[in-house]
Order: C-alpha cells, then sequence, then structure tokens
C-alpha cells in the first residue's frame, strides 16, 4: 500500500542539518537535553519535556500531533526523581498518545490515543493498538501486539515487523511534504 503525501507549510516547521522536522506548534521544555538523531518528525502540538530529565530519540521516528513525551519518575520519601527516557530507530507514535514509558525499542509502532504508563519498557518489533492503555512497570516483550485497557498481548507479530516498521517510516517521512504558502 503506497504511503499518501503528507503535505505541510514549510514556515510552521524547522528543518535541522540532520533532517529532523519539528513543528513550530510544539513544545520541546529543556532542548538542550532533548537528542534528535536524524530525520525524526516531530508534528504540531506535542510535547516533549527534556527539562525533566534527557531524551534521546532515534533515527526515522514519527511523532504524532498532540503527543506528550515525558522521562518516567519514581516518588520516594524526600521527592521525586526523574530517570533519561531513550526511544529507538524507526518508531511510530500515533496522534494523541501519552508516553511516559522508561524506554522504547526500535521498530515500534503505537497507536493513536495510546497512553503509555510510568516506567514501562518496550522491546524492538512490538505493536500498541489504538486507545491501549499501558500499565506502570509493564515489559512489552518483542514481536508482540497489545491491546485494551489494560493493554495485553493479543497477537504475536511476524519476523518481518521490523523491516515493515523501516518500510512505513521512510515512506512517512519522504511522503512529508513541505509547501511554500
Amino acid at each position: 500500500m503506497e504511503q499518501e503525501d503528507v503535505f505541510y507549510r514549510k514556515a510552521e516547521y524547522i528543518e535541522t542539518a540532520s533532517g529532523n522536522k519539528v513543528s513550530r506548534q510544539s513544545v520541546l521544555c529543556g532542548s538542550q537535553n532533548i537528542i534528535l538523531n536524524g530525520k525524526t518528525i516531530i508534528q504540531s502540538e506535542c510535547i516533549i519535556r527534556g527539562d525533566l530529565s534527557n531524551v534521546r530519540i532515534g533515527r526515522q521516528c514519527v511523532i504524532g500531533s498532540k503527543s506528550i513525551i515525558r522521562p518516567p519518575f519514581r516518588k520516594f520519601a524526600k521527592g521525586v526523581a526523574f530517570f533519561p527516557f531513550q526511544m529507538g530507530d524507526h518508531v511510530m507514535i500515533g496522534e494523541g498518545s501519552v508516553v511516559n514509558a522508561a524506554n522504547i525499542g526500535s521498530y515500534v509502532n503505537v497507536g493513536r490515543n495510546v497512553v503509555i504508563g510510568k516506567r514501562c519498557v518496550i522491546k524492538d518489533c512490538s505493536t500498541i493498538a489504538d486507545n491501549s492503555y499501558l500499565p506502570p512497570e509493564t515489559v512489552v516483550p518483542p514481536f508482540t501486539l497489545w491491546a485494551g485497557n489494560p493493554a495485553k498481548i493479543v497477537a504475536e507479530l511476524p519476523e518481518s515487523t521490523q523491516d515493515t516498521m523501516i518500510d512505513l517510516t521512510r515512506e512517512y517521512y519522504s511522503h512529508f511534504i513541505g509547501r511554500k504558502e
């Protein structure tokens, strides 16, 4: 299935030397602590909380509009501690999702309106279905599809998941086209 072209106004996005495309309408708190490794798209109205702890996002990731990414935290008797967040390569986060995970591996597809609880670990080549809630501290094994509220394993994914996600993110990036208007 061919990816349809997605058009955006060039004036509304900042394009970095490494090919990242970041919407001017998104909020990157603590931008000095946010690392985008290249060809990543951050769409409008996203919030990335680098002011709480370091946030590393891999190559060719897509973060859908109105998504929130914040590092995981833990409450202690004397306060709260935030921990670094890391996301692998070729990851798609759907529109309106809230991510509070400790780690998201590579080749992961997170659907629309998904809530990922604090300190979750999502391994490589997995998928979280639309409108799912992943409870705190859940470990998602590789090659699994999770869905529901609370999310549970509903299927296993084929070994071609890695290739599928590489193709999906590359196609999305190449069809994300800026227009001068």
